[in-house]
């Protein structure tokens, strides 16, 4: 390899080496921002990996761990979750480059993921010498402490932090059992994210990237819906685990109907030719403000029904009545 190459590639695994460590460094020093910053994270996993090509990547990947485990002091379930984000770039990148659907590259994306860092998780407790359900529990547990702190750092009024208090055995008894389709939503979410981020920077920088056709004309598949017919109706029933595994269905079923919800939005402010200013501040309020939120899962929903684009071809009625 000549040098001059060599160099160039050197250079490109100290810079993602240095944003990504920066971004988590950042992302540690601000309590709520930062929780949104890590959702960057894969990105530059994503460029870099595209750019350097896979072992060169996996050499950046290895090296970003494990500066970020300096960071945060080692093993944790902390390190776990942000070798999650940054594996969720390093595995979309590779799927992508393999040029399935959307579907399966997201799908597959986020099991992957999900998967990696169970076995993570039954690593770290192992050397911890714990239960991975206990040490669920308990990391679960000192991450509502503190919230409720912050809560009442940033002024809530007292009453509302005395309610979220006493509720907090209850919450954590919920979390911990909905936990699997929370982060299998969440690494949906993010791979969604750094795909859609990724796309734009490739483009830009002339680095091309696969197309995989119009996003905002996506549906889900019309059988879904009995999932969240048969998950309702589960939760229903006095069985709690049946219930448990219901809630977790349904929390996933969700998702994917968010996506479809988001996808009518973006194909109507296409339509519309809505200023990109405007896109920017509600797909902004969206993601912040939870009534949004709902309605764009809503939105989704019932678009199987109501086909809101416009996208189901009519019926030609070309039934031959001579026959």
């Amino acid at each position: 390899m000549p040098q001059t190459v060599f160099n160039g590639i050197s250079r490109d695994i100290i810079s993602g080496v240095a944003i990504s460590s920066l971004i988590v460094f950042v992302s540690s020093r601000l309590p709520v921002l930062g929780a949104l910053g890590l959702l960057s994270l894969p990105l530059p996993i994503f460029y870099y990996r595209a750019k350097l090509g896979r072992k060169n990547g996996l050499i950046m990947l290895a090296a970003v761990i494990g500066v970020i485990s300096l960071i945060i002091g080692g093993a944790s379930p902390d390190l776990i979750f942000v070798a999650g984000l940054l594996m969720t770039g390093f595995v979309l990148c590779e799927l992508v480059e393999r040029q399935m659907s959307i579907e399966q590259t997201l799908m597959l994306t986020g099991g992957l993921v999900f998967f990696a860092g169970v076995f993570g998780l039954i690593v770290y407790s192992n050397m911890a010498g714990a239960h991975p359900w206990a040490l669920l529990t308990a990391y679960i547990g000192e991450n509502l402490a503190f919230s409720l702190k912050l809560y009442k750092d940033v002024g809530m009024p007292a009453e509302q932090v005395q309610i979220i208090s006493q509720s907090l055995e209850t919450i954590q008894y919920y979390l911990v059992r909905i936990l699997p389709s929370l982060c299998g939503a969440f690494l949906l979410l993010v791979a969604w994210i750094t795909f859609l981020g990724a796309r734009t920077v490739l483009i830009k920088r002339g680095m091309g990237f696969p197309d995989f056709g119009r996003l905002n004309t996506w549906q889900a598949p019309e059988p879904l819906v009995w999932g969240v017919i048969a998950s309702g109706g589960l939760l229903l029933l006095s069985y709690s685990p049946a219930r448990l595994i219901a809630l977790n269905a349904l929390i996933l079923l969700m998702t994917i109907y968010f996506f479809q919800g988001i996808a009518i939005v973006s194909y109507w402010f296409e339509k519309k030719h809505l200023p990109a200013a405007m896109r920017f501040f509600i797909y902004s309020l969206i993601a912040l403000w939870h009534v949004l939120l709902v309605f764009i899962v809503g939105l989704g929903f019932f678009d199987v029904w109501a086909d809101f684009r416009r996208l189901k071809q009519p019926e030609t009625g070309d039934t031959n009545l001579d026959e």
